[in-house]
């Protein structure tokens, strides 16, 4: 998959950001309630509650909230693809008709706004709720994506790409937060599964691409491009800016969301808190024991609750203490996992982008130095390739269950094999072959993205499993900002930026052959 496919979370065209497991709250105090708790510690009044609400959810079950739930959620993982996406395919047209002296400056616009929007939505939706988040993310990618299409420069571009980014960036952090505190512990596999939404987002921007960009473009090396007969890219905007405003529009009007029940108790709101888990059981045919009391009870004689804003803060900083970490370097073993690990994500985050960022150039260019190359040809073999990509996500799901591959078996595999089809599209001699190694690539990424987002988050302990994807997605989107920055110094007729992709997605396959921990048909650590 994409990218978007930064675990603090999963980019799509700029490797996503992995969607990151949820896990209760963890505390060396969580059975000692007068327990005097050093600077940072998480309160754990607020943990044992936590593990009420979580109770509760498992026993009203997976039901026809939770169905609608997963409908809306998977809007917000097509968005975390598809606008990566169209930065992509924008990118030629852009160039051709603005002449920037570097294009690829619209990709590391997008990378900061999608870092950024990573960091402020992940923490932000502990301050003001998740509730608002969910809706706020795609409906400030749609306003800044049909604004987009009324870009007068480059430069002007550039500024909408990092600001439709911002909101794409919340994504990922924050609908699988709100998902996975309202899945019972049973079916949070559903979250690997939601990846077929973010191949079926590639699928839908090439589709639409094609027409438009691939028959109201200027051509590759057209000598002169002006606004009317470039405006194909405007036009897709506006499509791709319209579905996000219609994604939006489902989610906030034709859809309840319920406020988080755990974030509502850590603002001491528990009868909130239990109404909503009460609400939920209703709309599953349900009932739930939990009661306020049940909660109440936790508090020990004399417990004053500290309601205050930097608490939901503090909550969300205990994931990247250092003593977190330090525990994941702790024995040999588990530095060896974590380190390895961290390096497989970076290598991607700068391998993925750098190639496919960049993609139409190449099969533009590689068409038309075989003669049948043309921007309508470029397009309608993004479509062919995006298709293939879609087996992929599902394939993966199931090679990891097969003895003779497991977790590591098929991502060392998918990942090598991604990097090899890499370097024989350098071998293509005309147009047709060229679209088979791409497919080719297209596929074995998917899957390599599908183990990933499952393979990582088991790699960690528990109580740090927060800390770890934490680690793996600042690797991953540092790297993705480096792809631009590099593409940039790269003569983009060449295959310079193949060889270099190539080769990171080899030597992070080949790491992973040296993780020390499989997880197939074991608990996580």
């Amino acid at each position: 998959m994409a990218e978007s496919k930064d675990p603090s979370v999963e980019a799509s065209k700029s490797p996503p950001s992995p969607p990151p497991p949820k896990t209760s709250p963890s505390s060396n105090h969580a059975d000692d309630d007068n327990a005097i708790l050093p600077p940072g510690e998480i309160d754990p009044v607020y943990e044992k509650k936590a593990k009420l609400l979580n109770r509760a959810i498992q026993e009203i079950g997976f039901g026809a909230y939770q169905y609608q739930l997963t409908a809306v959620i998977a809007f917000g993982w097509a968005s975390d693809n598809l606008w990566p996406i169209v930065t992509s395919l924008i990118l030629p047209p852009l160039a051709a008709e603005f002449r920037p002296t570097y294009p690829p400056l619209l990709t590391l616009a997008q990378n900061i706004g999608l870092l950024a929007g990573a960091l402020f939505w992940g923490f932000g939706c502990d301050v003001f709720g998740r509730r608002w988040a969910f809706n706020l993310t795609l409906g400030l990618t749609a306003v800044f994506g049909l604004a987009a299409a009324g870009a007068p420069n480059f430069a002007a571009a550039g500024v909408f790409a990092a600001l439709w980014s911002f909101g794409v960036g919340g994504n990922l952090p924050v609908d699988s937060a709100i998902y996975l505190e309202f899945l019972p512990a049973t079916h949070q596999y559903l979250l690997t599964v939601l990846s077929v939404a973010w191949a079926i987002a590639q699928v839908v921007a090439t589709l639409v691409a094609w027409p438009l960009l691939g028959g109201l473009t200027c051509q590759e090396g057209d000598e002169q491009c002006e606004k009317g007969e470039n405006m194909g890219w405007r036009w897709f905007l506006i499509a791709m800016g319209g579905l996000t405003m219609a994604m939006f529009l489902l989610r906030f009007g034709a859809f309840t969301i319920y406020e988080s029940p755990k974030y509502l108790m850590g603002k001491g709101r528990d009868e909130d808190a239990v109404r909503i888990v009460r609400e939920v059981a209703r709309r599953n045919g349900k009932t739930t024991g939990l009661t306020v009391e049940d909660l109440k009870a936790c508090e020990p004689d004399g417990y004053v609750r500290q309601a205050k804003v930097a608490d939901a803060v503090k909550r969300k900083l205990e994931d990247v203490k250092f003593e977190r970490v330090r525990t994941l370097f702790g024995t040999r073993k588990l530095a060896l996992s974590t380190g390895l690990i961290m390096v497989v994500w970076a290598f991607i985050g700068l391998g993925y982008p750098l190639y496919n960022a960049f993609l139409p150039y190449i099969q533009a260019t590689r068409g038309a130095d075989f003669g049948d190359g043309s921007t309508y040809l470029t397009y309608r073999n993004s479509l062919i390739i995006a298709v293939l990509g879609v087996p992929g996500a599902l394939i993966g799901g199931l090679l990891v269950e097969l003895p003779r591959f497991g977790r590591k078996g098929t991502l060392a595999l998918s990942t090598i094999l991604t990097g090899v089809f890499l370097y024989a599209s350098t071998t293509a001699l005309d147009s047709q072959s060229l679209l088979g190694w791409n497919c080719a690539f297209s596929f074995t990424s998917n899957v390599m993205y599908a183990v990933l987002y499952s393979f990582t988050p088991e790699l960690f302990p528990t109580p740090q499993r927060g800390t770890g994807n934490a680690l793996t997605a600042t690797s991953n989107r540092i790297f993705g900002i480096m792809a631009p920055i590099v593409a940039m110094f790269a003569d983009l007729q060449t295959a310079a930026p193949v060889y270099t992709s190539g080769a990171l997605f080899i030597a992070a396959g080949l790491l992973v052959f040296v993780l020390p921990f499989e997880s197939r048909g074991k608990a996580a650590l």
